[in-house]
């Protein structure tokens, strides 16, 4: 099994190219077979290296590895003039000076469903010289057979007339010199593939498939992926969150995590399981599963996905993944540098749904508390800063400031004050981190120290006397 993945490099790349990527990288591993990544950059205005590199990125983050490539369509100009070439001296392909409004004129004479057939004549663009009778059918994996009657096919345009190649052309010749035994790609690319298949078979017909050292290509197997819609039902955009791998990575889901759930997308793994290891994924991965209806991408499905795998991260590799993460897109460089920082995440993972849920989080454990104005007037007002002295008494008195001990000394104010829990544990929350959503309170009362918990707690009554 031979597969390929060809962006185009007009952009970042987006979740649906992303999926893409993905099905045809579990095929391959799956299968034992092949990926080849090509680059489509034959649109000369919006292809630039700086999205080659966009692209190349977005796949290192994913861990989706590739086994050719990535190979410039650009720099296969010579051997699509040479195929051209044999087209044309074939008889397959002919060159004609028609015109947009000669293809018009044509249909008005023979019927709008007739397909336009031109004559050889000039030095113009060269077109594919479609069969009369007869049509071209595609196998598809998902879809089933679709056929295309070829007297309502035109004959496409598949060269300038300065011989510079389209992108029909360009991409049957890049899959039949690679080899390519099966093409997954989006459905939008249905209508490309009778063109694809027509100038294949041409190819075919003047031994363009036989080499020296391969036997002649079968033609490839097709599967054409359902639609990516939002939650909404319409189709994806950047309305709906993240557009591409780049905007998921910089909210902080996990690579593993986004190719649990990119999978799900179009595709089942035969049961009710959900939440799948790559491993896993590589081993149900078959393209009868793949669903032919469109899939819905909903970030807030993703984002519980990430939790689940974070909550399954050894300790250790989910701090090494945060600290990676605040050096770069969390916009927090060196916090892992923090003699905290570990315990800070170990505190947390219960909590989290993405990397970038832990600074807002836990942020205050290594950089101080956060400004939470509406916490403070909701909890340090007269009640809550007499319960927060009781506490300062409490925690001042524990012998071993940990866990256990710092849970018996507030408990006791607790019991004291005949309150409820949060009567006691809000004021205090809001007092060391700022606002009112943090770790354990326990945890995070331990992680801080005896020191640095009694100076926070002091700040905010010494200003309130003020």
């Amino acid at each position: 099994m031979r597969v390929r993945f060809a962006p185009s490099p007009t952009g970042a790349l987006h979740i649906g190219g992303a999926r893409t990527a993905l099905f045809n990288w579990l095929l391959a591993r799956h299968a034992g077979g092949k990926l080849v990544l090509r680059i489509e950059d034959t649109d000369r205005e919006r292809s630039t290296p700086e999205n080659v590199e966009q692209i190349l990125d977005a796949l290192r983050w994913l861990e989706l590895d590739w086994d050719e490539g990535p190979i410039l369509q650009t720099e296969r100009s010579e051997r699509h003039r040479e195929a051209l070439g044999a087209l044309l001296d074939g008889g397959h392909a002919y060159r004609s000076n028609a015109t947009a409004e000669d293809v018009k004129s044509y249909k008005q004479r023979h019927g709008d469903e007739r397909g336009f057939r031109g004559e050889p004549e000039g030095e113009g663009a060269v077109r594919l010289r479609v069969p009369e009778e007869g049509e071209t059918v595609v196998h598809d994996a998902i879809r089933g057979e679709t056929r295309f009657a070829h007297v309502h096919l035109d004959d496409p345009v598949i060269a300038r007339a300065d011989g510079s190649v389209l992108y029909n052309f360009a991409v049957a010749i890049d899959d039949l010199d690679a080899g390519i035994t099966h093409v997954v790609r989006g459905e939008d690319h249905l209508s490309n593939t009778p063109k694809q298949l027509l100038v294949l078979e041409a190819a075919r017909a003047v031994g363009l498939d036989r080499s020296e050292a391969r036997p002649p290509s079968p033609l490839p197997l097709y599967a054409h992926l359902p639609l990516l819609h939002g939650p909404d039902g319409k189709k994806l955009s950047k309305r709906h969150g993240a557009a591409s791998v780049q905007e998921l990575r910089d909210a902080g889901y996990l690579p593993a995590s986004v190719r649990n759930y990119l999978a799900l997308l179009g595709w089942g793994a035969g049961d009710d399981t959900t939440v799948l290891s790559t491993e896993e994924l590589i081993e149900r991965f078959t393209l009868e599963r793949v669903s032919r209806n469109p899939a819905r991408f909903d970030e807030t499905k993703l984002k519980w996905l990430d939790g689940v795998h974070i909550r399954e991260l050894p300790t250790e590799e989910l701090a090494t993944r945060v600290g990676e993460f605040l050096d770069g897109a969390g916009g927090h460089p060196g916090a892992r540098e923090d003699e905290r920082f570990a315990g800070a995440v170990a505190i947390s993972q219960e909590k989290i749904h993405t990397l970038a849920d832990f600074w807002p989080l836990s942020g205050f454990l290594l950089d101080g508390p956060q400004d939470d104005p509406p916490a403070r007037e909701k909890w340090l007002g007269e009640d809550g800063r007499a319960v927060l002295a009781d506490a300062r008494t409490a925690l001042a008195e524990v012998v071993d400031f940990d866990e256990a001990s710092i849970r018996e000394a507030l408990e006791g104010v607790l019991t004291r004050r005949a309150v409820k829990p949060r009567a006691v544990y809000q004021p205090l929350r809001v007092a060391v981190s700022g606002t009112p959503i943090s770790p354990g309170i326990f945890e995070s009362v331990a992680l801080l120290g005896r020191e640095e918990t009694l100076r926070r707690i002091d700040g905010v009554l010494e200003a309130r006397r003020v």
